[in-house]
């Protein structure tokens, strides 16, 4: 039966105006309990609650079920994933307040009942009329919901009395509730509701002795108050509020430097420069990511980053003191250019996440406190208790921060679970997709019920939807091994001035529907991600590698793009249209490349190829003229055994006319859909724009420019282009692609937005010199691609269109998500090259060429293109004297020993190899070979080989 009940409140407008605002409220009598002993709530199987559960517990031996109060779903959610938990009530007051307060912590919890559907049963308390509680005057939320919490529990033990009658008191299931709120736990006692501290509980779990390893403690220190803090102290919030309306403090991101772990910086939105912090006391606890409350310090105590390279390398916990670590900051040598400088004084938000990393075991033989060093550089060493220190030890783990008291040199966090053992590929691999925050879990049931059925062919009504384009010569250009294939070309002559180009995108938007399990799962991932070794794809194999690509000699559904065009490149007439095509062949670029240069070859798609790569050229021509860069990034390619699939060769990418070609095309038909999508729908015309770099971006190039002579024009992307192609050095071919490779740093990062969120003079592409740019031609590994075919779909009167497509603010936030994807994919794929780069050397010890990317106080920082590896060459570590007479030039800058003087862009030789001092920590070592040092340079060795199978051939990227 319904019930309802009504709030009443006033509400004053913007103008003034008094509004009466009626909110209802539904209640029942008729929900369910989900206990298999009630015998009231003639329930049909939903019965999670044991009839007689049994109880693992030391602290409450009866058998019972448990309540959660909603600040352990938010500070215990790790424990929460044990099989230890069985028959736990989630009311929704609980689940209500996590999604509020946390949505991580929300997703987790409803992943974990999803999964453990047998254990954990939601009871609606909110709409139920015995358990739902009106607020009172003058109470605050959070004391509403715990008193919701224990009527909640009493009324449980109530309604379950009846139908436990007969039953001897020791076996009668009992109530309990876990709580770590002091007051309601006190409150609950008081009312007769056994409660117990969630710490408290787990440890008297006799069957699950490790699970206590899982709480996030407090790390409880009698003596951490009568220490000295090594920290200052955090602003109150309301302070930090006050500070930053009134201008006193800045609010930005925290971003802790890769190179020294004592400095970093703080972005703070609609300034140039970002704010440097160095030394322990100006970061002040804050971690990678962090938003932070900093304040600006006077002029005169400005400064600039440290010429130092600067690694915690503690491999032990070396206690709470810092005092060293600030002396080597402190005698740092100091830059001329002052930067904007500051000191954090409080957290705003933290952004702290799980982390991947190595134990490192305490000297202590029964120590349970250990030190925990996580995967990623930026991230602070964590201090752990466990009582598996001699298992984990040799194994890749997951720990969660809980806290980083004044007191304490690092933060304080516990152990979630292990991953597999180290150097094993397939832990590495699941360490680096999480660490990326990539999902990568299988399809769920839900998403492949969205598929269509097997075999599928396109029925005759969605042909005669359709322009049939089956009869052209179309075909596809891509790299080796592809088989999720996006896009196809085809070229004629439709009189002696006048061609016909086609590009042909893979229409996924005819699989993939709006607000289906498949689309929100696509959503969600946002991008397909390219590992060296494997694939995370974004839509389910049967649509990426088979009906939605097109395959050589089979039909497919598609979104074509279709030019009238001069020889000159000239476009005379752009349409759209939903198409059929047939793809003649499925070329790789080098066999493209064959058919262009072999006259030979007289065939219609020989033909086709050579036209368009006429053509493609004079495109970028044009376009480089306008200004579009040409810059560059080390790029390779693993050889891999066909038995192990671990590298066993490593090749640089070539670059070929084909390349170019497809680059040329795809541009082009971004670049007219951007325009016709924006043309009608102005306010939610889903685009990607590359914001042009400030000029401070720039100072490292500049820099590295003058050094060698040339003085470089950055005050605009054309102006830039033409400095790059000027500076070219013939006794150092590589020097013009090291500057380009700087080049590509100092860039912004390019972004997908909602046209209605952003003036159109900041739709501007500053990379392609494209006032207004998007992404239309690859559908099956981008999101956004999908939403722009809905959207041409749309304009076209193709297709039907959907609210959320029409609304900005909902465009934006899908934006923001792609956005974050596409950071973390490309982020997850370097790591990739950097883990079998690891491999790779594994059994070798080689020396290569390398070129100075910067030269720092105490270390220069190389790269060693054939293998895309950056590394450093310490000229001075930690507890000694340089290992050699160096003297360093900041200006330059330079490191001079004796007679020879090392700059930015020298040629080196250095000597590769795999440093296993320790089995935890293996990392890449690089020494100096030549030239020669004394008391630095190691001497030469030959390339040592590895017997393996013959190699085969794999995609490590699109």
């Amino acid at each position: 039966m319904d019930m309802l009940t009504s709030k009443i409140f006033l509400r004053k407008t913007k103008r003034g105006k008094v509004l009466k605002v009626v909110r209802e409220h539904y209640l029942r009598d008729d929900l369910w309990c989900g206990s298999d002993l009630c015998k009231k709530c003639n329930q049909e199987n939903s019965e999670v609650l044991d009839d007689a559960p049994i109880s693992s517990s030391t602290l409450c031996a009866c058998p019972h079920y448990v309540v959660v109060d909603t600040n352990v779903v938010l500070h215990q959610i790790d424990v929460l994933e044990s099989p230890a938990w069985k028959n736990v009530i989630v009311l929704q007051t609980v689940l209500e307040e996590t999604r509020k307060r946390s949505t991580n912590n929300f997703k987790k919890l409803k992943e974990i009942m999803a999964t453990r559907k047998d254990s954990f049963y939601v009871f609606v308390n909110e709409h139920h009329k015995d358990t739902y509680v009106e607020r009172k005057p003058g109470e605050s939320a959070n004391d509403r919901n715990d008193r919701a919490i224990r009527k909640a529990c009493s009324w449980y033990q109530t309604h379950l009395e009846e139908s436990q009658q007969g039953r001897e008191k020791k076996k009668k299931v009992q109530i309990i509730l876990l709580t770590q709120d002091f007051k309601n736990r006190e409150q609950a006692l008081k009312e007769g509701i056994p409660a117990y501290r969630v710490d408290e509980y787990v440890k008297s779990l006799k069957d699950f002795p490790d699970l206590q390893e899982k709480l996030a403690a407090s790390h409880s220190d009698d003596n951490a108050e009568n220490r000295e803090p090594l920290f200052p102290e955090h602003w109150a919030p309301t302070r930090i509020m006050t500070g930053i309306k009134s201008g006193k403090l800045l609010q930005g991101i925290f971003h802790c430097s890769r190179e020294n772990f004592l400095e970093g910086s703080v972005s703070v939105e609609g300034q140039d420069k970002s704010i440097l912090l160095q030394g322990h006391a100006s970061l002040n606890r804050a971690v990678d990511g962090d938003i932070v409350a900093v304040e600006l310090l006077p002029e005169d105590k400005w400064t600039s980053p440290s010429g130092i390279v600067l690694e915690d390398q503690e491999d032990q916990d070396p206690g709470d003191q810092i005092e060293k670590e600030e002396a080597l900051l402190t005698n740092s040598t100091k830059g001329k250019d002052l930067q904007p400088t500051g000191k954090i004084v409080g957290i705003i938000r933290r952004k702290w996440r799980q982390y991947c990393g190595i134990l490192l075991p305490s000297v202590l033989a029964e120590g349970t406190r250990h030190l925990f060093v996580p995967a990623e550089r930026k991230i602070p060493k964590i201090r752990i208790e466990t009582r598996q220190a001699a298992t984990l030890s040799s194994q890749k783990i997951i720990v969660a921060i809980d806290s980083w008291p004044r007191t304490s040199r690092y933060p304080l966090g516990h152990f979630v679970r292990a991953l597999g053992n180290i150097g094993d590929k397939d832990t590495e691999n699941e360490v680096l997709l999480l660490e990326h925050d990539v999902p990568h879990h299988s399809f769920p049931e839900t998403v492949l019920a969205c598929l269509p059925s097997m075999p599928w062919m396109i029925s005759q009504e969605e042909v005669n939807c359709r322009e049939d384009l089956r009869n052209l010569d179309i075909c596809s250009v891509d790299p080796p091994g592809c088989t999720d294939i996006d896009d196809a070309l085809h070229f004629r002559e439709l009189s002696p001035n006048l061609y016909e180009i086609g590009v042909h995108i893979a229409d996924v938007s005819h699989f993939v529907r709006p607000d289906t399990a498949l689309d929100k799962e696509a959503a969600n991932r946002g991008t397909t991600v390219y590992l060296v070794d494997r694939r995370i794809d974004m839509v389910p194999e049967l649509l990426s590698s088979n009906l939605c690509s097109l395959r050589p000699d089979q039909e497919r559904l598609a979104f074509s793009v279709i030019w009238e065009v001069t020889p000159n490149a000239e476009i005379k007439k752009t349409r759209f249209t939903k198409s059929v095509i047939r793809s003649r062949r499925a070329y790789t670029y080098a066999e493209a490349q064959c058919s262009i240069d072999d006259p030979l070859q007289q065939n219609e798609l020989a033909k086709s190829l050579r036209g368009l790569n006429k053509l493609a050229k004079i495109m970028k021509k044009n376009r480089m003229e306008k200004g579009a860069l040409q810059l560059s990034s080390p790029e390779i390619r693993f050889e891999v055994s066909t038995e192990t699939n671990d590298p066993i060769d490593v090749i640089s990418k070539p670059m070929l006319d084909t390349n170019s070609m497809v680059e040329e095309f795809m541009l082009l038909a971004n670049i007219s859909v951007a325009e016709h999508i924006f043309k009608h729908f102005p306010e939610c015309a889903v685009l990607r724009r590359h914001p042009v770099p400030p000029e401070s971006n720039f100072e490292p190039f500049l820099k590295a420019g003058k050094t060698q002579g040339f003085t470089l024009d950055v005050s605009s992307n054309k102006s830039l282009a033409a400095s790059l192609d000027a500076a070219v050095k013939p006794d150092n071919v590589y020097m013009n692609t090291m500057l380009r490779i700087l080049a590509t740093r100092c860039m912004m990062q390019a972004v997908y937005f909602s046209s209605g969120t952003v003036a159109q003079v900041d739709f501007y592409h500053y990379g392609l010199a494209a006032p207004i740019y998007t992404h239309f031609t690859s559908p099956i590994r981008r999101y956004a691609d999908l939403l722009v075919h809905r959207l041409l779909a749309v304009a076209i009167s193709a297709d039907v269109t959907y609210a959320e497509l029409l609304d900005r603010k909902c465009v934006q936030q899908l934006c923001n998500n792609l956005n974050y994807r596409h950071k973390m994919s490309q982020y997850a794929q370097r790591s990739s090259v950097a883990l079998h780069t690891h491999l790779f050397f594994r059994h070798r010890v080689q020396d290569e060429d390398a070129y100075v990317l910067s030269v720092r106080q105490n270390a220069l920082q190389v790269l060693i293109p054939k293998y895309g590896l950056e590394g450093s060459i310490y000229l001075k570590e930690k507890d000694e004297d340089s290992k050699s007479a160096f003297i360093y030039n900041p200006d330059e800058p330079s490191q001079t020993c004796d007679n020879i003087t090392i700059r930015t862009f020298d040629r080196i030789v250095v000597q590769v190899s795999l440093d296993s001092k320790y089995v935890q920590h293996q990392k890449i070592a690089v020494h100096l070979v030549q030239p020669q040092i004394a008391g630095l340079s190691v001497e030469p060795i030959k390339t040592v080989n590895v017997s393996e199978p013959t190699p085969k051939k794999l995609k490590s990227g699109n």
